[in-house]
Order: C-alpha cells, then structure tokens, then sequence
C-alpha cells in the first residue's frame, strides 16, 4: 500500500493536533481505550465536545499548556493509502524540530486560524516548506465555526497567502487552500454543511486522490551502499551483493553503472528484494544488488548509472539550519553525514543569517540555535552529491559534534 507522509505546522494554538485527531476519529483510527481517555479527559475539562488534541499531544507538559512541543509521528490507514503524520510545534524556539519532522514529509498541512488570518509564524511555515521543496501543501483555514463560517474571511485569507506565495523560489509547489472546522469536523473528512459555498475537495478526499507523481520529485538514480551481503553459505557460496535504498529514479538490470568515489565501472547483473528478483527497481525500493565485476565495493560508497555521475567536491555551499545551543562558528570541525558517507569537515564560513520571513539575510559570523543560514564548509575528502534542488536525498546532510555526537544541524548543499 502506498505510504504518504505528511508535516502539519502551524502557529499556537491553530489547531494542529486536534485536526489530526479528528482525522484519526474519523477514519476510524482511534483504539477504544485512546477514545474513552479522550471522552474522559474532555468530561472532566467541562467540554461540550471532545478534545481530539490528546490523541497526538503525548508529553504532560503538552497536554498541561494545551500546545505542541516534540515532534509526533501519527499512523493511521484508509482503505487506499498508509499515512504518516509529523505533527510539529509552531514556536519559533521549535523551527530546528518543524525542519525535522518536515525533511521526509511529501504533503504539508499549514493551518491558520481564522479570526487571525497569515501570521509571522505563516510566513516561517511556509519558508520552511519551501527550503525543504515540499511538493505539495494544503492551507487549511481553521476554525471557520468562530468566524461564523464566513467566505469573505476564507477569500481574504487566500488572497493574503497567495500574496506569501509568490515571494517563493520554488513554482513547482501546488498550493490549495481548504476552510475548514477541525473541532466539529467540517471539511476534515466529511463536507461541511456550513460551508456551501465551497466547492473544493475535504482535506481526506485531497490526501487520498494525490498521486506519487504529485508528490514525488525524480531526479537521477542514487544508491548509497548500506551493507555488503556475503552469506558465504553452500548456495550462495560466491554471492556478493550490495544492499541499500535507492533515490532518485529507476535502475535496471543491464544498465552501465559506476561505483564512487572509486570510479569503478560494471553493469547490474541481478537485482534482489528479499526472496524475490526484479528487472528493475523503483525509486524508494530498498534492495540489494549485484554487478557483473567482483569489484571492491564497501559501505559509504555509491552506486550510479555511468551518464549520471554527481558532482565530486571537497567544498561545499550549503544551508544550514542550526539545532545546538553551542553556536556554529568558522573554525569548527564536525562530522558530515551524508546519507552513509561519514566525512571530517571544518565550517569554512558562516556567511549570513536568513529572514523566515522573506526580508532577506542579514550579515552574520555564526549561527544560533534555529537560525537558518549560509554556510561554506570544507571537507577532509571529496563527497559525491547533487544539489539539494536535484536531488533532495543526495543533497541533505547532518552535522554531527565529534565530541558530543550530537545532530548539530541539518544543512542542504546549493
């Protein structure tokens, strides 16, 4: 079954976690023992209505505050698609945990709150969407039942947000707007009888009629080796396989390949997935394959297809967005990670501080925690890459403290 995955944001107090509650209401998601602690909690709250917030917000301090503050991941499954939900806090002290939960995210739900209308906190969300080139996203204007269900309200706010729009970089992005109720469900699921005026799709018939090439991006096909498989046993006395995930776009056996950073040629001989053989291989398959040479291949190594080699370089411009309270300064060495790749590298320089908010940069020598800039790094040997605008897996990074070992940061390669 296909899986989509997708990122709410929003700022305090929007909406986010109860619209995700009640789409787990609604598609009939929720355990029994979660949906009686929800009546019960609600109950004793003195609501006339049940607080689907308690569904995602897990910490006591989140159902304490009646805000977002982890980053949760939300299951749930309709008869045509698998889901997954980052639910993401809309603090500006949480941006570095929105670009996590957001980073793997196909569909970005941006809720607003109606009587408000685009915030900075909208500006910051969809900012973020569009450095991370979240194909699609959904506007959803909530909590229409407090302006009493207004179109004039929804139109201004989608004129308002179109505006926002057009300062983006990135025109591939679908933008559509849906009002809705999350606490009544209006629109969520099921269409809203308040809302006659809107002709448009609920947010589930919009998640369920996407198609993976709405939300996918292709680009050239990359696979990272995970894993060098040698049973070594009386029937697969001489395999030798190379297992991993593989990016981008198909492979197929037959095609000329080449392995980096070694330059290797050969061409796909088999191609494994479990127990099963397959011509070929989709993008997002993990798999294992085998080349027609028995050639020095380890893990960290990449495996291309021989017109389609990604840049080699020791000196990369990226974005970074900074996740430590430790700042990010010229001089300081880190691990790079990229994808299985572990590389020593120093920041060469921090050049600037990007506005959230589509002002601009602003000059700056060091990053602070959720501060989002540029910043050049050097590297201790060469990375195989292609910017992040190309390909988004081979193009992503993480910086992680060779003291500490901590994710420091997430940076994308220009």
């Amino acid at each position: 079954m296909e899986v989509l995955k997708i990122a709410t944001a929003g700022s305090v107090d929007d909406g986010k976690s109860t619209l995700i509650g009640r789409l787990l209401y609604d598609t009939k998601s929720l355990t029994t023992d979660k949906l009686e602690a929800i009546e019960k909690s609600s109950k004793q709250k003195g609501y006339d209505y049940l607080d689907f917030s308690l569904a995602t917000d897990g910490l006591v301090a989140e159902r304490e505050q009646g805000i977002t503050i982890d980053v949760a991941h939300i299951y749930f499954s309709t008869a045509k698609k698998s889901y997954i939900i980052a639910d993401t806090p809309g603090h500006v002290e949480y941006t570095r945990n929105m670009v996590t939960g957001a980073s793997t995210s196909q569909v970005s739900i941006i809720l607003i709150d109606a009587r408000k209308g685009v915030i900075e906190q909208t500006y910051r969300h969809f900012f973020i969407n569009n450095l991370l080139r979240v194909k699609e996203v959904i506007v959803a204007v909530n909590k229409m039942d407090l302006v009493d269900y207004s179109e004039e309200v929804f139109n201004k706010i989608k004129t308002d947000f179109q505006e926002l729009n057009r300062k983006s970089s990135f025109k591939e992005q679908n933008v559509s707007y849906i009002p809705l109720s999350a606490i009544n469900g209006g629109n969520v699921a099921d269409r809203s009888e308040n809302m006659p005026w809107y002709k448009g799709q609920t947010v589930l018939q919009h998640l369920e009629e996407l198609q993976p090439a709405d939300v996918y991006e292709k680009g050239k096909a990359r696979f990272p080796v995970q894993t060098v498989i040698r049973p070594k046993t009386e029937e697969y006395h001489d395999f030798r396989g190379y297992a991993g995930k593989l990016y981008g776009n198909n492979i197929k056996v037959g095609d000329s390949v080449t392995v980096l950073p070694s330059l290797t040629e050969s061409k796909v001989k088999n191609i494994h997935f479990f127990d099963k053989q397959f011509d070929e291989a989709s993008a997002g398959s993990s798999i294992t394959i085998e080349l027609e040479n028995d050639i020095n291949v380890t893990r960290g190594d990449m495996i291309v297809k021989s017109d389609e080699i990604p840049r080699i370089e020791k000196d990369i411009t990226t974005t970074v967005c900074w996740m430590d309270s430790k700042k990010l300064v010229a001089g300081a060495k880190y691990y790079v990670q990229h994808n299985t790749n572990r590389v020593l590298a120093k920041i060469d320089n921090v050049k600037n501080v990007i506005a959230t908010d589509y002002s601009g940069t602003t000059a700056a020598s060091q990053l602070s925690i959720n501060e989002i800039g540029e910043v050049t790094i050097k590297l201790s040997k060469p990375l195989y890459f292609d910017s992040y605008n190309e390909n988004k897996t081979n193009g992503a990074f993480i910086l992680i403290d060779v003291a500490t070992n901590t994710t420091a940061g997430v940076g994308f390669i220009k």
